[in-house]
């Protein structure tokens, strides 16, 4: 089968930082370039080198990176088409030149209204096309890779014959790349025979025709405005002469932005093959995640629905699409998220089932038996019943362990009786009981009534440190903060902290946090010491 390599332009740095709030500092510059070499883009628009000194200073400084680090990739500067900004340049791309590496990209632009707009008295269609040879063949001459544009060029309008001189003037200078730019974002194939693609093919054949010893690569380069770019770019490679594709990471780019490099690549990837000829790109995918998440947060921000690289991309909640990814990760994914460097994951929410909580909740090691995860599922869902968006792994365990908790107590009262003995009082479950009294005789406190309470239930049970501190520095209308330490028979420390405006009534709290928690440890954790379950004759209190 004939295989045929796309090219990867990658205008990130340039096309990418045209778009307002997008600009990188030069260190992110300079690190971003290092970036596109390890993603094995070919050719990395470094920058504007005419637009200012810091500007030339980056595209210099990745050359010269480039060219000591023996980079395969081809470093390229954009310039208009004037004398003084190709000088600039080509010093810019001095370092690259020394390894072959470096490419002049100048353009024009030809889309009738932008050129009257962008050029005014100065649009001469003969001028053009003669500063067009005449600087173009500086370069070639001086050897760098020329790459000419026509700005516009999807509205061309009645100017095809003139963009083919313009096109035949290039080529015969020494560009060996043509670009066909969407530069409004407007095309649609819906245009017919006005279609870019369309006239693209054409203006090929011409060049063939006029050149058949040149080996010209055509590329196109569209904007998101219609939210078209991949399509076109994609059409202008399967359906039209392309071998080049312009893009930004993440869509990045003026107004609605570029054709996202991740998502042409892996369009590619996922669609190459076809009955005549195998497209391909040598690009390395598994980097895209991390690119992609740098990219987002030096330049602009990403949707989380953004297609490849997006957070919600390879997320999921459904309970019915957990189910099936659980069996199989591509069940409800077109690529492997490995590829690109990112993983399968999944946020509980409204819809989410019981197979999704029971696997977050065994891989913090806690026991979710078969019979039990659906009803947990559902008192986690009503635990936090107003957060329709979902919630976090931890939120999703601290609901399991409010659950699991021995615990509950709605209401929490104490004080003396006529017999000069301490009361304790809680509403709610207390293990098997409900709504249960204490009463202890001497001068004990209320959290003395409470460990002996639970002393049936851990054998052992005492208090190994208590601390208490007012959250306010003068101490008034303060709630106080208790720290409560206890052990119990055959178990490790463990600590518990509450808060209340009553002193006594935060140790009580902060003990009962600290029972539940040695509780569900002992009843329901998976102990890593044996790697075995700890079982325990004690059912679950969650009923299916």
């Amino acid at each position: 089968m004939n295989k045929k390599q796309v090219y990867i332009f990658d205008t990130t740095l340039r096309d990418g930082q045209q778009s307002p709030g997008a600009g990188m500092s030069f260190e992110d510059n300079i690190r971003y370039a290092d970036y596109a070499d390890a993603l094995n883009i070919d050719i990395l628009e470094a920058g504007f080198p005419s637009a200012s000194q810091t500007d030339f200073q980056i595209v210099h400084t990745i050359s010269e990176r480039m060219r000591t680090r023996g980079s395969n990739m081809m470093i390229a500067g954009l310039c208009q088409l004037r004398e003084a900004q190709l000088i600039k340049t080509m010093e810019a791309l001095a370092p690259s030149l020394a390894i072959n590496k470096a490419r002049i990209h100048v353009y024009l632009p030809v889309d009738p209204n932008l050129a009257q707009a962008s050029l005014g008295k100065k649009n001469n269609q003969q001028d053009h096309i003669n500063e067009v040879y005449r600087l173009i063949k500086i370069a070639a001459d001086k050897g760098f890779d020329v790459e000419f544009s026509a700005e516009g060029y999807s509205r061309l309008g009645d100017g095809f014959d003139y963009v083919t001189e313009i096109f035949k003037a290039a080529v015969s200078a020494g560009a060996r790349t043509i670009n066909c730019p969407d530069t409004i974002g407007g095309a649609c194939e819906r245009e017919g025979e006005r279609y870019f693609v369309k006239n693209m093919i054409k203006h090929a054949a011409i060049i063939k025709e006029s050149f058949p010893d040149r080996e010209i690569i055509w590329s196109a380069h569209c904007h998101n405005d219609f939210g078209l770019a991949l399509e076109n770019s994609m059409n202008a490679v399967f359906d039209g002469p392309a071998r080049q594709v312009e893009a930004c990471i993440n869509g990045v780019g003026e107004r609605a932005g570029n054709a996202a490099l991740e998502q042409c690549v892996m369009f590619i990837n996922a669609f190459g093959k076809q009955a005549d000829c195998e497209y391909f790109t040598n690009i390395n995918i598994e980097n895209l995640k991390e690119v992609s998440d740098f990219i987002a947060e030096k330049m602009l921000p990403k949707q989380p629905h953004s297609p490849i690289v997006g957070t919600n991309a390879t997320r999921h909640t459904s309970g019915g699409h957990t189910n099936a990814i659980l069996k199989n990760p591509l069940a409800y994914q077109p690529f492997n998220p490995k590829e690109i460097g990112s993983e399968v994951s999944f946020v509980f929410g409204p819809l989410s089932g019981g197979n999704h909580a029971k696997k977050i909740i065994e891989e913090f090691g806690y026991i979710c038996e078969e019979y039990e995860k659906a009803a947990i599922a559902q008192q986690i869902k009503d635990h936090y019943h107003d957060r329709r968006k979902g919630i976090t792994d931890f939120e999703l365990l601290s609901a399991y362990k409010a659950i699991r908790a021995p615990i509950k107590a709605k209401h929490i009262s104490y004080g003396k009786s006529q017999e000069d003995k301490t009361y304790l009082t809680i509403d709610g479950e207390f293990f098997d009981q409900e709504n249960i009294q204490v009463e202890i005789e001497g001068k004990n406190s209320a959290l003395a009534a409470l460990v002996s309470a639970t002393e049936s239930y851990f054998p052992g049970i005492q208090v190994k440190d208590y601390y208490a501190k007012s959250l306010t520095e003068d101490g008034t209308n303060s709630n106080s903060q208790a720290t409560i330490i206890i052990t119990a028979d055959n178990h490790e420390p463990v600590k518990g902290i509450a808060t209340d405006n009553d002193i006594e009534i935060s140790a009580l709290k902060a003990f009962i946090s600290a029972v539940n928690q040695m509780y569900i440890d002992t009843q329901y954790r998976h102990f890593n010491s044996t790697d075995t379950y700890i079982s325990n004759t004690k059912k679950s209190s969650v009923t299916a």
